[in-house]
């Protein structure tokens, strides 16, 4: 699909630093194929959120972590 759009210079060259894209094109495609990808991680982060009680918490792993060092030495 064609589209005018009026991007703003620096924020583009940026985009384009960040992605390695060697067209101004292929840096917006890049920008928003990420953008949908973060999109869809959020998701289904929140949809999955709390849905796993057998994971441990950050306390438990930290603990377990802890335990560890000292078995260690």
């Amino acid at each position: 699909m064609k589209t005018t759009i009026d991007i703003p210079v620096k924020a583009l060259k940026e985009a384009m630093k960040h992605t390695g894209a060697k067209t101004r094109r292929d840096a917006v495609v890049a920008a928003v194929e990420e953008y949908n990808r973060l999109r869809r991680l959020r998701e289904l982060a929140e949809r999955l959120h709390g849905s796993c009680p057998d994971f441990m918490s950050q306390e438990e792993l930290k603990g377990m972590r802890e335990d560890d060092k000292w078995e260690r030495h």
